[in-house]
C-alpha cells in the first residue's frame, strides 16, 4: 500500500460521483477488449469448419457453468473484503482473500475432474454427434486441465476491485485477451516450427494467457500489494472464511445461472413463430449484450463501493451512490435507445439479407432497448444486494424478474400479438420488476441504517 494508494480512489471519503467515474471507466474498457478478443477467437476457429465452430459451440453451457461459479466466488468475496476494509479490518481482508483464492482452487480442480471424467456422456446428453466429440475433447481436455488458472485471476480481480482498484483487473484482463489474439493463429495454424494444431490450438492459446494472468495476479497480491496472505491459513478459519464467501457466491452464482435458462425457454417461445423470429431473437440478444456494456460495468463497481461503505457504517453515502447509479443509467440508456431506435434500418440491413427477420430485429430495437434503463435498475439493485451481504434477496429478486416477470409476460403478450407482443411483454415485465427493486431495496437498506448494519 505505498505510493500508487493516493492514485486509487478513496470509496470512503471521496467525492461519490467521481469515484463511480474513475471505477467505472476502466472496467468499460476492459469489457470491450475481452469482448472484441473473443470475437477474434471465435473468428479463428470458424475458419477451421463447421464441426469445429459447432463442437466449441457446444462447449459454452458447460464452461459457462464454471465460470458462473466463479462469479459467484468472487462477487462473496468482493463483499466481504470490502466490509472488512470499509470497518478498518486489514488482516481480515488479507485473511478472507488467501481464503477466497484457496476455496475457488479447491472447488474448481474439482468441477474440472469431474468435468474431464465426463466429457463424453455430458456432451452426448448436450446433444453433440460423434463427428464433433473428437473436437469437443480437443478443447475440453485442455480447458478442463488449465480452469483453476482462468478462475484464480478472476478472484484475484475481485480482491483488487474491493480494495478500489479497477484498472489493474482491466489491464491484466486486456493483456491476457491480446496474448491469446495473437497465439490463436500461430497455434491453430501453425507458424514456422509450431505445427497446426486445430481446435486444441485454441484452448492452449487461452492457457497460456491464463498462465500469465495466473502469474501477474499472484505476485500483485501476495508480493507488490500485500493485499492477500501468503501460504494457507488454519484449517478451521479457512472453513469460517469460506462460510462467509459462500453464504453470498452460491446464491449469487445460482442467479447467474437463471439467465441462461431463462434465455432458451425465450429462445423456446420464439421459435413458435418460426425460424426467422429466433434468428432475430439472436441477433437481439446480441445488440442487448453491446447496449447495456455500461449497466454491467457499474453492476462490477457499484458493489465494492457499497461494501466499504457498508463496513463502514455509511449508509448516507451507499444510498446516494445507488440513487446517483441509477439517475445516469436511466438517462445514458434512453440515448443508447433512441441512437438504436434511428438506425434499425441499418442494423437489421447488417446482420440479415432476409425480409421478415430484418422486419422482426427493427420490432425488436424499437420495443425492448426501450426497457434497458428500467433493467439496469434491476441489475444494479441486485448487485447491491450482494454487497450487502444480502445475496438471497438478490437470489429471489432474479427469480421474480426471470419467472414471475419476464417469462410469463413474453408468453401472454406473445398470445395477444405474435412476435411485436412477446418484446412488448418482455418490456412491461421489465417496468414492473424495476419498480419493485426500487423500493425493496430503499426498505433494505432503511432497515439496515435503523438496526446498525445487524
Amino acid at each position: 500500500m505505498n505510493h500508487s494508494t493516493s492514485k486509487r480512489p478513496d470509496l470512503l471519503k471521496g467525492d461519490i460521483q467521481a469515484t463511480m467515474k474513475q471505477m467505472t471507466v476502466p472496467v468499460l474498457f476492459g469489457m470491450i477488449t475481452l469482448m472484441s478478443f473473443n470475437l477474434v477467437d471465435t473468428f479463428f476457429i470458424s475458419m477451421l469448419g463447421t464441426a469445429e465452430l459447432a463442437a466449441v459451440s457446444f462447449t459454452f453451457p458447460v464452461t459457462f457453468t464454471v465460470i458462473s461459479l466463479a462469479i459467484g466466488l468472487s462477487i462473496g468475496t468482493s463483499a466481504v473484503i470490502a466490509r472488512a476494509l470499509g470497518s478498518g479490518d486489514q488482516q481480515s481482508a488479507r485473511s478472507d482473500g488467501l481464503a477466497a483464492l484457496w476455496l475457488s482452487a479447491y472447488l474448481v480442480i474439482a468441477l474440472s475432474i469431474v468435468g474431464y471424467l465426463t466429457i463424453d456422456p455430458l456432451f452426448r446428453l448436450l446433444g453433440a454427434k460423434e463427428d464433433t466429440l473428437p473436437f469437443i475433447h480437443d478443447y475440453m481436455d485442455i480447458w478442463f486441465f488449465g480452469a483453476v488458472f482462468l478462475i484464480t485471476p478472476m478472484i484475484g480481480n475481485a480482491v483488487l476491485r474491493a480494495a478500489g482498484d479497477t484498472k489493474t483487473p482491466s489491464i491484466l484482463m486486456a493483456c491476457a485477451g491480446l496474448l491469446n489474439a495473437i497465439l490463436d493463429p500461430i497455434l491453430i495454424f501453425g507458424w514456422g516450427p509450431v505445427p497446426a494444431m486445430g481446435v486444441a490450438g485454441a484452448s492452449l492459446a487461452s492457457l497460456i494467457s491464463w498462465l500469465l494472468g495466473f502469474g501477474l495476479i499472484l505476485y500483485l497480491l501476495m508480493v507488490r500489494r500485500k493485499l492477500v496472505d501468503t501460504g494457507h491459513q488454519p484449517f478451521a478459519e479457512f472453513i469460517r472464511i469460506s462460510r462467509k464467501i459462500l453464504h453470498i457466491g452460491l446464491p449469487a452464482a445460482g442467479a447467474n445461472m437463471l439467465t441462461p435458462l431463462a434465455m432458451a425457454i425465450l429462445t423456446a417461445l420464439m421459435a413458435s413463430y418460426g425460424a426467422e423470429a429466433v434468428a432475430a431473437f439472436g441477433v437481439g440478444a446480441r445488440i442487448e449484450s453491446i447496449a447495456s456494456l455500461v449497466v454491467l460495468a457499474l453492476s462490477m463497481t457499484l458493489p465494492p463501493f457499497v461494501s466499504q461503505n457498508y463496513g463502514a457504517c455509511a449508509y448516507d453515502r451507499i444510498d446516494t451512490a445507488y440513487k446517483s447509479c441509477i439517475r445516469f443509467i436511466l438517462r445514458w440508456q434512453l440515448l443508447v435507445y433512441l441512437g438504436l431506435a434511428a438506425c434499425a434500418w441499418l442494423v437489421a440491413d447488417v446482420f440479415t439479407d432476409d425480409p421478415l427477420v430484418a422486419q422482426y430485429i427493427r420490432y425488436f430495437i424499437w420495443i425492448l432497448p426501450l426497457g434497458y434503463g428500467l433493467q439496469g435498475i434491476i441489475i444494479l439493485t441486485n448487485s447491491s444486494f450482494n454487497a450487502l451481504h444480502l445475496p438471497l434477496n438478490a437470489l429471489q429478486l432474479s427469480v421474480i424478474r426471470l419467472f414471475v416477470f419476464y417469462v410469463p409476460f413474453a408468453y401472454l403478450g406473445g398470445v395477444m400479438g405474435g412476435v411485436i407482443g412477446v418484446f412488448a411483454g418482455g418490456l412491461i415485465a421489465n417496468a414492473f420488476t424495476a419498480s419493485l427493486a426500487y423500493y425493496w431495496f430503499k426498505r433494505k437498506l432503511a432497515a439496515l441504517s435503523i438496526s446498525g448494519g445487524v
